[in-house]
Formats: C-alpha cells, structure tokens, sequence
C-alpha cells in the first residue's frame, strides 16, 4: 500500500478488503520515503481502521540502498519504532504488527509492543542465532503474547529458520504461541491443528457414547 496516493490509497484501500477479501496492508515505509506517523495519511489509516484489517510496517534499516552514497536516498528515521508508536496511538483500534527486529532499535521497538497494546511483532528477515540476548529473554518473558514468527522467504532459507528457532531453547509453550497462537489470536485465523509429539497431527479425541 502506497500512502502517497492519498485519497487513492483510500479508494483502493476499499475496494481491496470488500471486493477482493485482502486481510491487511503492508507498509515499507524506508524504500517508500515516509513516516506512517505523517498527519496526511490520517484519512486512509482511519480506513483500513474501519476495515478492521491489520496493518504490517517495517521497522529498523534495511539492507536496500546500504552502502550506496546517500542509502539511494532512503533515510532510515522513516522506520524508527517512533512512528509506530505514534500510530497505534493515533489509532488504538487500529492493529498493528511491527516487521523485522527493527536493528537498531530493537530496544526501543520493545518498548512500543509492551506500552502499545494494538502493537505486536512478526521477527522475519533475520537469522534467529543473531537475535540480540535481550530479545531472545524477552520471547520467553513478557513478549511471549506479542512475538510472532515470520520468515522473509527467500531471503533466508526455511530449514534454516526453523532449526535456528529451535536451537534458540524455548519451551513447547513459547514455541506455540510465536508460531500458531499469537498469530491465530491477532489476525482472527483458525487454530492450528494439535501436534502430537511425532510432529504429525494429533488425532481428535474420541467421542463418548451418549
């Protein structure tokens, strides 16, 4: 989704939930040169709000324009977790799922999800062993109900992705929540199937008799 379309954005932004069913919007807002907290984008974040969508925004630098002179132009302030916090404010009906760890303002990007109770946080694009040490803590403490799993395929392999997150030691509980329920439970999806201890689906339990 494109802010700087304006009332387009909103046209469109209508017209894809109810005539097309699209579950939520994506914002880029490094590469997009703009702040989702910007006071013109009122109009349409009021809409998707009205939707009932979710929103995605990137958070923290991106490997897109590193090491070019000038980023290519991109200015990384665009994504500071500030925005996102300025936002969810504006719209506390709004949800709202921060993209990436947000590097380097991982942080402050905590700080957002544990006040914001409209804000969660999806931890694709990076390498799970990479995750800084209070990051990983608070996965298994006081994020554990905001943490979801996100892969960024290709960009890293999924075996990779899912050996990594096991490597990082999490109970089965913690391990539930970042990659079925907190999800399920945020963006409104069916609950996973049970998993017995195979990995396979579990069989539902048999019915009594009347």
């Amino acid at each position: 989704m494109d802010p700087l379309r304006g009332e387009q954005a909103v046209a469109e932004a209508e017209r894809a939930v109810a005539g097309h069913g699209v579950l939520g919007f994506h914002f880029h807002p490094i590469m997009g040169r703009y702040s989702v907290d910007d006071p013109a984008f009122a109009p349409l974040f009021e809409t998707i709000n009205g939707l009932g969508v979710p929103v995605l925004i990137d958070v923290g630098t991106t490997g897109m324009g590193a090491g070019m002179p000038g980023g290519s132009g991109a200015v990384l302030r665009h994504a500071h977790p500030q925005a996102v916090d300025a936002l969810a404010a504006a719209f506390p009906g709004l949800t709202i799922v921060a993209a990436h760890p947000g590097w380097p303002w991982v942080e402050e990007m905590t700080a957002v999800a544990l006040h914001k109770g409209n804000v969660y946080w999806e931890l694709s694009g990076w390498a799970p062993k990479h995750f800084p040490a209070g990051l990983k803590t608070d996965i298994r403490g006081r994020l554990q109900d905001k943490i979801m799993f996100g892969s960024d395929y290709p960009s890293l392999p999924l075996d990779r992705l899912l050996t990594e997150w096991a490597g990082l030691g999490f109970g089965e509980d913690i391990m539930h929540k970042v990659f079925h329920a907190n999800a399920e439970r945020v963006l409104r999806l069916p609950a996973a199937a049970p998993r017995g201890p195979d990995g396979t689906a579990a069989a539902p339990p048999a019915r009594e008799r009347p």
